[in-house]
């Protein structure tokens, strides 16, 4: 368990019920026309329960899911294993499991899971994500801002500082959206915003 999973271990049952229940196309609706042609590669970081990662597959992307708690993956796994997701056990900001990733992505999904990452680890992912997405790929990311929710370890998030970070690395902001309402009922003092960047065709 990483330090950004605390909480999770003691509602486990409920998370996975409540996560599979969620509809891709409500929850990531910001994010539907930001992404690319069918059968380009894309990464889902913080998988969960796997729900978006199935959703993508449905709709015909060749899908790597990234998440860190084994009952959340293993829950996944049982749950869509009629798809081709690639299921890895790894976890931000290191994404060890990516190094010997032979293609790069041409989407990136960071879905309800900056908010669990330190400033060093917000760097670090930043980084990395520059790293394993092809050049005019994209990344979308939805940032919580909140009390704590089942995971314990809730820190602020900004967009404008999200964005000049991940503009440090090349990228470009082509869509935001921010004080948006929760899908989830009785989360009224919870706030998301959405941001989709763009890497430079360019960048190295």
């Amino acid at each position: 368990m990483t330090s950004g999973t605390q909480g999770y271990e003691r509602f486990i049952p409920l998370f996975i019920a409540s996560s599979q229940a969620l509809d891709f196309h409500i929850v990531c609706k910001d994010f539907v026309n930001f992404l690319p042609v069918k059968y380009s590669h894309v990464l889902d970081l913080g998988s969960g329960a796997g729900q978006n990662a199935a959703a993508l597959d449905k709709l015909g992307f060749k899908v790597t899911a990234v998440e860190p708690m084994g009952a959340f993956l293993n829950a996944a796994i049982n749950t869509y294993k009629s798809t081709s997701i690639i299921w890895l056990n790894d976890s931000l900001p290191d994404l060890v499991c990516l190094d010997s990733h032979e293609k790069k992505f041409d989407f990136v999904l960071i879905d309800a899971v900056w908010h669990h990452l330190s400033e060093e680890e917000r760097v670090k992912a930043a980084s990395k994500i520059s790293r394993v997405i092809k050049n005019n790929g994209r990344c979308a990311l939805s940032l919580r801002n909140g009390p704590p929710g089942i995971g314990s370890k809730v820190l602020p998030t900004d967009s404008h500082d999200t964005i000049e970070l991940f503009e440090r690395y090349g990228f470009k902001c082509i869509f935001k959206r921010c004080n948006q309402a929760s899908v989830l009922p009785n989360k009224e003092k919870v706030k998301w915003a959405r941001i989709v960047l763009e890497k430079s065709s360019n960048a190295n």
